[in-house]
């Protein structure tokens, strides 16, 4: 197990080629999620220093008898605790069951504006047996922040993850 991180500079897609080398060391071995999806998100966070990097998880809201995304393992400021699934950029996402990039969030019709700082977003599904179990957030406070490049590294990444 990786305790230390190598902060990299060059491209990013060579940031991400470290990165995801370290995450899969860092995870390998360890059965619980929750550790994992910290280390994930403060690993994302500490190499490429976005805005707020976290997981949202499926989970049931028995008084109001649906499923809801609910805030797990993250990194930034406090954030929105439940997203309907549906809702802003991360229950589009788990709707569509698709990874969402949003140039400009003011933009997103729907968006729910957790912090104005957030300027752009990436949401990557988490599946599990074909399901969406959750959704990996990531925002930026400049706009425009996130392509192509960073869709498939970070499903490359949310699919290293054991349930």
């Amino acid at each position: 197990m990786a305790e230390d991180l190598t902060i990299v500079s060059g491209s990013k897609q060579e940031k991400y080629i470290s990165i995801t080398a370290q995450i899969k060391a860092l995870i390998d071995g360890e059965p619980d999620l929750t550790a994992n999806l910290a280390n994930i998100a403060a690993a994302l966070k500490e190499q490429f220093g976005w805005f707020w990097v976290g997981f949202y998880m499926v989970k049931p809201n028995k008084t109001k008898g649906v499923d809801e995304l609910v805030l797990g393992p993250f990194q930034g400021p406090v954030a929105c605790t439940r997203i309907a699934k549906g809702r802003g950029v991360c229950g589009t996402s788990w709707a569509k069951e698709e990874t969402i990039i949003v140039p400009d969030v003011e933009k997103f019709p729907g968006h729910i504006a957790c912090s104005s700082a957030s300027k752009s977003e990436i949401v990557v599904p988490l599946f599990n047996n074909g399901k969406v179990v959750g959704v990996l957030d990531v925002d930026s406070d400049m706009l425009d922040q996130f392509d192509d490049t960073d869709k498939v590294y970070l499903e490359a990444i949310v699919a290293l993850i054991k349930h």
